[in-house]
């Protein structure tokens, strides 16, 4: 494995210079201009343009967006992420039934729902998701559904209750980084906090696919690493993303490392190796990123696995 690199070439923003395997074309497609128009006309906000991603070209010319509700204003304010931080504004009741307008309009296979962290909220937003899910439901009921929650600090067990008892499709929740760079990195939020709460779901319901996601190049060790896939199964998640983290601007968490395809794929070798059913792990990867493909891949995978089981049951 390689060493973290601390001095890195930066450009004259005093952003760190990104190495040739992690950069992008700008977006100029016909199907990204009709996504981004049709996100401002129903008044939905996307994690594509507000965290700025680096697959939104090629996501939105694909007609594929992640939607962001509750909300462009996060109550957090963690070191990695490029969303505004201050007092959210007034719950948007309209908004469910605009992300089941935008999801039939653009004849969405699968859609994937995060959120803002709403400290604020006293279900810090739970009640929210289960309303999309909901319409989701009602107006594209051949939409499978994703979500990606906020940890609801002080409040999880009931808004988890609230949110799995609504049938999501998959459930995802990123520990974003290992143990050790919390205080600094997500200061707002604590790992076991996060841990425990991917548990739950599957507690809750075990058929629900459980994700779990984490960013590289802060400094983490790959012992480290290793030891964080463990706990990812030990709660039972079923699917692993692993990326690069890209610094938004200058005062952001700055990049240590730029962590090279070969050991991206040493690290998906190694998670494989610990039983998750999927793993996704490149320098482009993101939660959200090909989602639709994955859990068909999921869900294929799954059935192969009980159909193996059977076949054994009958055989002993």
């Amino acid at each position: 494995m390689s060493e973290p690199v601390l001095d890195l070439p930066t450009t004259p923003s005093g952003l760190p210079r990104k190495p040739d395997w992690i950069r992008v074309k700008a977006p100029t497609s016909k199907a990204y201009n009709e996504t981004r128009a049709l996100m401002r006309s129903l008044k939905l906000n996307t994690v594509c343009e507000e965290a700025a991603c680096p697959n939104i070209g090629e996501c939105w010319s694909q007609k594929h967006a992640t939607v962001m509700i509750l909300g462009d204003t996060c109550t957090r304010a963690c070191a990695f992420c490029n969303v505004k931080t201050g007092m959210p504004g007034k719950v948007d009741a309209a908004e469910p039934g605009h992300v089941a307008e935008a999801a039939a309009r653009m004849g969405l296979q699968h859609i994937v729902i995060t959120s803002v962290d709403r400290d604020d909220l006293p279900d810090g937003g739970a009640s929210q998701f289960v309303k999309v899910i909901s319409e989701l439901r009602r107006q594209t009921p051949e939409t499978t559904i994703e979500i990606l929650t906020p940890d609801f600090r002080n409040k999880m067990d009931r808004a988890v209750e609230m949110i799995v008892e609504a049938g999501p499709d998959v459930y995802n929740h990123n520990l974003e980084t290992v143990p050790r760079l919390y205080p600094t990195i997500r200061p707002g939020a604590r790992y076991y906090h996060s841990l425990r709460l991917l548990d739950k779901v599957k507690q809750l319901s075990p058929t629900i696919f459980t994700k779990s996601g984490l960013m590289v190049g802060l400094g983490e060790t790959p012992l480290e690493l290793h030891q964080v896939f463990d706990d990812m199964r030990s709660a039972g998640v079923d699917f692993l993303t692993v990326g690069q983290y890209l610094q938004p601007t200058p005062r952001h968490a700055k990049v240590m490392e730029f962590v090279t395809p070969a050991t991206f794929n040493t690290y998906a070798a190694v998670a494989r190796s610990k039983g998750f059913l999927l793993v996704a792990a490149s320098p482009l990867t993101r939660s959200s990123y090909h989602a639709g493909r994955d859990f068909a891949e999921m869900q294929a995978r799954r059935k192969a696995q009980a159909a193996g089981t059977g076949s054994a049951a009958k055989r002993s």
